[in-house]
C-alpha cells in the first residue's frame, strides 16, 4: 500500500477504501475451503451465532412484557383475565382454568372481590423442552406471566411484583385435565420455582360425582366416597349418578359451592419433599429425550393396575 491511510489516534487500522476489496477476497476464499475441511468448527460458529440471537430474542420478549404496577399506573393485562376487584396480594386468589367453557362458569360462580379468572386456550407450551424465544413469543405463556407478575425468567423473584398469593390450577377431572395440569406445574417448577417453594401454587379439587336421591344430594370426590354412600342406600332406591367430567358442565353455582367457596373447597398445596427426584422427574417425563421416558413407562406401567385409571 504506497500510500497507508490509518484510523484512530493508535493508528492500528488501515483506512484505505481499495484495500478491504483484496482482503475480504483473500480472506473469504481461505475462510470457506478452511471451513469445507473442517464442518464441524462451522457447526460450532452456527451454534453459538443461534444461541447468541436467541437469548438476544428472549431478552427483547421479555423485556415487552408489561407488568401491572401500582393502582395509579395504567397497565396491560390479558384480555381475557377476569380479574378480582382487591389489590392486596396476601387476600388474592387467581384460578387458572382450562378452556372458555370453564372459564365461563369459573367467572359467573366467582367471589369477585378476591378471586380472578384465567381462561387458558388448549395445551401451554411445555418448557422443559422449548428454548426462551419461543416461550416469550406463546399467547398463553404471556397471558400467564403477565397476569401473575412473574418478570423475567431468570431474575430473583420478587414476592412484591407477585398479584395473587394463591395461583390455583382448576383443571378438567380427565386426562386431558391432568396433561393440562402437569404441564402447569412443569412451567412453574422451571420457569419461577420460587413459587412453588414459597407455598403459593395450589391445586383445585373439582368433585367426580353428583349424587341424586329424591331431595337430597351429594357431591362425591373419589370413588371410594361415592362407594360409601352407594352402600348406605336401600338396595331397592331409586338414585341418579352424573359424572363431571369437565368443568364447563358445572353450574357456576355448582362450582363456587365445591370448588371455589373457601369455607366448602378442598385445595391441595404443591410441595416439593425431593427437589434431586423432583428434578429427574420432570426431565425424563416432560423432557425430550424419548429413550428415558420409555424405560420409565417400561418398568413402572405394569405395575399400574388398568382398572384404576380413569380414561
Amino acid at each position: 500500500v504506497p500510500e497507508p491511510e490509518f484510523e484512530g489516534q493508535t493508528k492500528t487500522k488501515l483506512g484505505n477504501t481499495e484495500v478491504r476489496g483484496i482482503v475480504d477476497t483473500l480472506v473469504g476464499e481461505t475462510l470457506t475451503e478452511y471451513l469445507d475441511f473442517h464442518p464441524s468448527v462451522a457447526d460450532a460458529i452456527l451454534e453459538k451465532a443461534i444461541q447468541a440471537f436467541n437469548a438476544a430474542e428472549a431478552a427483547r420478549r421479555a423485556r415487552e412484557l408489561v407488568r401491572r404496577k401500582s393502582v395509579l399506573e395504567s397497565s396491560t393485562l390479558p384480555g381475557k383475565l377476569a380479574d378480582c376487584s382487591s389489590r392486596d396480594p396476601g387476600e388474592s386468589e387467581i384460578f387458572i382454568v382450562e378452556g372458555d367453557s370453564a372459564g365461563g362458569s369459573a367467572k359467573q360462580g366467582r367471589d369477585r372481590r378476591f378471586q380472578a379468572i384465567l381462561p387458558l386456550r388448549g395445551k401451554i407450551l411445555n418448557i422443559e423442552k422449548t428454548d426462551d424465544a419461543r416461550i416469550y413469543k406463546n399467547t398463553e405463556i404471556q397471558a400467564l406471566i403477565t397476569a401473575l407478575g412473574l418478570g423475567i425468567k431468570g431474575e430473583e423473584f420478587d414476592e412484591a411484583q407477585l398479584r395473587y398469593h394463591r395461583i390455583c390450577l382448576m383443571t378438567d377431572a380427565d386426562v386431558d385435565g391432568a396433561h393440562i395440569r402437569t404441564l402447569l406445574l412443569t412451567f412453574f417448577y422451571r420457569y419461577q420455582r420460587a413459587l412453588i417453594d414459597q407455598g403459593f401454587v395450589y391445586i383445585a379439587c373439582p368433585p367426580l360425582y353428583k349424587i341424586e336421591r329424591g331431595r337430597n344430594h351429594w357431591y362425591c370426590y373419589s370413588d371410594r366416597e361415592r362407594d360409601e354412600i352407594l352402600n348406605g342406600f336401600p338396595d331397592n332406591a331409586n338414585y341418579g349418578i352424573q359424572r363431571f367430567k369437565g368443568l364447563g358442565e358445572m353450574m357456576p353455582a355448582q362450582l363456587w359451592e365445591t370448588t371455589m367457596n373457601p369455607e366448602s373447597r378442598t385445595l391441595k398445596k404443591v410441595e416439593i419433599e425431593d427437589a434431586a427426584e423432583a428434578d429427574r422427574i420432570f426431565t425424563v417425563l416432560m423432557g425430550d429425550r424419548v429413550a428415558p421416558r420409555r424405560e420409565f413407562i417400561e418398568t413402572y406401567g405394569p405395575k399400574l393396575d388398568l382398572e384404576d385409571l380413569d380414561i
